[in-house]
């Protein structure tokens, strides 16, 4: 897609992230932020800055995805007059043709979401264009008048559930989510955090969560959220035991207190 800007937010690398990414991009608008402030508050500098370079729309991409030549344009041929959010479908990296994310529905009790074609092979069985409730944040092209609409992202959750907030302040001020299934991306699933149930995923997955039922629930959701997210942590903590991951267990621990505390 030719009409387009780079700009790349490097969000404390203490290695030779900045001189690499400046050597093998030197077009593009590199944000060195001094230090880690999270995947939403580092997407949020990359936003602002691309919308005082007068972007009409922002595709926030994380660095650990590939993509088909052509998703832009797959998504830009979309029509946006209600300037709701454009997600394409996407694979896991490792299996080039199972879907990781077609977005999810969303259930208004639990104030959840569910991944129900995750793993599933792609024979396109799914129409062009499909409403959804929830799309992640790692491949997301909006409009600027969103951002103007909704604000950008809570830079209260340092890493996990900001987009699934994100996408609930969307539906909340009546616009779509949609997902376009022409456009195609690949995921390293969980590389930025060290991978699935390490240490580092499990303390930010259980601190973020408890922050975003924090802000969301309302009193008469309380009671089920708290049986359900209850359970939710014995289970977790009972296959970290099981699969002897004692420092994942502990780091999951620390995260509900501290998203308690906060």
């Amino acid at each position: 897609y030719p009409n387009l800007q780079t700009l790349v937010v490097d969000n404390g690398s203490t290695d030779d992230s900045v001189a690499r990414i400046r050597a093998a991009c030197p077009d593009a608008h590199l944000l060195a932020h001094p230090e880690n402030s999270g995947f939403a508050r580092g997407t949020n500098l990359g936003i602002a800055r691309a919308l005082e370079l007068g972007a009409a729309y922002v595709f926030i991409l994380n660095n650990d995805t590939l993509l088909a030549p052509d998703l832009l344009a797959q998504l830009l041929a979309q029509p946006t007059p209600d300037a709701g959010p454009l997600a394409p479908i996407i694979y896991y990296a490792a299996a080039p043709h199972t879907v990781w994310s077609l977005g999810a529905e969303f259930n208004p009790w639990l104030l959840e979401t569910r991944a129900d074609v995750r793993g599933q092979e792609d024979h396109g069985q799914w129409p062009a264009v499909l409403p959804r409730d929830f799309v992640p944040a790692c491949g997301l092209l909006a409009h600027r008048d969103l951002f103007t609409r909704i604000g950008m992202f809570d830079a209260r959750f340092f890493m996990y559930y900001e987009d699934l907030d994100f996408c609930l302040r969307v539906r909340q001020a009546g616009l779509p989510l949609r997902v376009v299934t022409t456009a195609k991306m690949w995921h390293k699933v969980s590389l930025s955090s060290g991978g699935s149930d390490s240490p580092n995923e499990r303390y930010w997955m259980a601190r973020s969560s408890v922050l975003y039922f924090r802000k969301h629930a309302r009193p008469w959701q309380w009671p089920l959220v708290i049986f359900w997210r209850s359970g939710s942590a014995l289970r977790t903590s009972w296959r970290l035991l099981r699969a002897r991951r004692p420092a994942a267990l502990r780091a999951y621990w620390r995260g509900l207190w501290h998203g308690l505390r906060e």
